[in-house]
């Protein structure tokens, strides 16, 4: 099976390189190796930057109404006994949202034949005729592409054909949950979160009746047995939150413990993302597969999505062009020579962005790795310096027009 576009993954960032893609005119087959759309999951953050892509890809208007505005970011700090509250101007849009509600947005928009479940790849190779790649997958079959795009994940298959280093590891985790209230939380619209220690607690609200929160603390020993067991997370959760207001330890107490997640925190340091080729031939990768990034800035959605819009916007360009050739889109060496030149544009005008959000998460990962207070002082500083200790200094990024 030969196709002009192939994207591996059907997770945010694959299906929105698909939509994107959709939008400029151009087919894409989509890769996912689950029997079905993977919609699980609990809640993320989208600013101002993925909301301007969400606008452009013609699903945000349905997605606001699933989601409230928060109108404040409120920063305590236990140990010091500080408080800073932020209100959000009319210009900073934060919401959070389900990532239910936005993978099933996204899986709605793109066409259906567009997606296939069910196929795994293993292995990506080039073809020594065409120079273009092809993708063997577990049960067989051997599919051919002019482009390939591997949106699949921290663990990503088409990362490894790049030879891109794994991703590594901090010291610490991170636990997600949500919790619902029937009859309504009466919280404040707003974003809080509480530093303890070497505990970050995060608390936003999405609607009236729901609310998503976050640990992030130390990874011990134990918490490798209890990665599937909610009742477990649970209580790890709890002893974690000893020293915290009651409010807080009642919603971890509250929580639906279908939708907890324990995972240990991975990360491509901002030194590996200045270095790395992300490109060989015509096959390059987006979202976690090219980036991954700690989950404490709230970027890990809003710049995967931030990848859909400029690759899709190279790619169609180039693509456009060849076919004003001699043998249009079919000349394979021009059409080869156009992606490589639209992709090595994506990677450029991308390395800067994924590098300054990597290196604000890593110095927030530093911060809660910091054991001693003379050390989170020095860490805070830097954050200070580099980042003026705000969260929102991400958020103000346009990635431009699809």
């Amino acid at each position: 099976m030969e196709n002009d576009i192939v994207i591996v993954g059907a997770g945010i960032c694959g299906l929105a390189n698909s939509l994107a893609l959709h939008r400029k005119g151009f087919k894409s087959i989509v890769l996912e190796r689950s029997n079905g759309l993977r919609s699980d999951g609990g809640a993320l953050e989208i600013h101002n930057n993925g909301w301007r892509v969400l606008d452009q890809l013609g699903i945000a208007t349905e997605l606001r109404e699933k989601a409230v505005r928060l109108e404040s970011i409120n920063d305590v700090l236990l140990d010091t006994g500080k408080t800073v509250e932020r209100t959000l101007t009319g210009k900073e849009e934060l919401r959070c949202m389900k990532r239910k509600d936005l993978i099933e947005a996204l899986f709605n928009a793109v066409p259906r034949e567009y997606i296939h479940f069910g196929c795994q790849v293993k292995m990506v190779k080039t073809n020594t005729m065409t120079s273009f790649p092809e993708l063997h997958c577990t049960d067989g079959s051997i599919i051919k592409a002019k482009v390939l795009i591997g949106c699949d994940g921290v663990n990503s298959v088409v990362a490894k054909s790049l030879k891109l280093a794994d991703p590594r590891f901090m010291s610490i985790c991170a636990t997600r949950g949500l919790t619902s209230y029937p009859n309504g939380h009466g919280l404040e619209n707003k974003f809080t979160r509480v530093m303890l220690g070497t505990v970050d607690f995060g608390l936003l609200t999405i609607t009236d009746n729901l609310v998503h929160w976050f640990i992030g603390r130390p990874m011990l020993p134990t918490d490798s047995e209890i990665l599937n067991q909610p009742e477990l997370i649970k209580k790890s959760s709890l002893d974690a939150l000893k020293g915290f207001p009651k409010e807080f330890v009642d919603t971890v107490k509250q929580c639906d413990l279908e939708s907890l997640y324990l995972t240990q925190v991975k990360y491509r340091a901002p030194w590996d993302l200045f270095f790395t080729g992300f490109r060989n031939g015509t096959i390059t990768v987006a979202g976690d597969a090219m980036h991954t990034m700690g989950p404490f800035q709230g970027q890990g959605a809003g710049s995967s999505l931030e990848d859909a819009i400029v690759l899709a916007r190279c790619i169609a360009r180039e693509m456009c062009e060849a076919t004003k050739f001699e043998g249009g889109i079919g000349d394979h060496r021009e059409l080869q020579r156009r992606i490589e030149g639209a992709m090595d544009r994506y990677v450029k005008e991308r390395r800067l962005r994924i590098i300054r959000c990597s290196l604000q998460t890593y110095v927030v990962g530093m911060l809660l790795e910091a054991s001693s207070m003379v050390k989170k002082l020095l860490v805070l500083a830097v954050y200070i310096v580099l980042f003026g200790g705000t969260s929102l200094s991400l958020a103000g990024y346009d990635c431009g027009r699809l």
